[in-house]
């Protein structure tokens, strides 16, 4: 996957977990959690779509490096 794919499945996937936001619209270094204030099981469900659909696996000790865009574009791109 490109970077631009990755960004736009990580898209994707925040625009089902957060329907009433935007997420197109948070810049690549703001806290996803924040940004769409999403709780722990969002963003752990965010986590999950993002290995279910890339077949990556992701640590939980990873799970920093995820909150936002640019550290999941730049996790998963590796």
């Amino acid at each position: 996957m490109t970077k631009a794919e990755i960004r736009q499945l990580a898209l994707d996937i925040l625009s089902g977990i957060a329907p009433e936001t935007d997420p197109s619209a948070i810049a690549g270094h703001e806290d996803i959690r924040e940004a769409l204030d999403i709780d722990s099981m969002d963003f752990l469900n965010f986590v999950i779509a993002l290995h279910q659909r890339t077949e990556i696996e992701i640590p939980e000790a990873d799970y920093p490096k995820l909150f936002t865009l640019d550290g999941v574009v730049a996790y998963l791109s590796q």
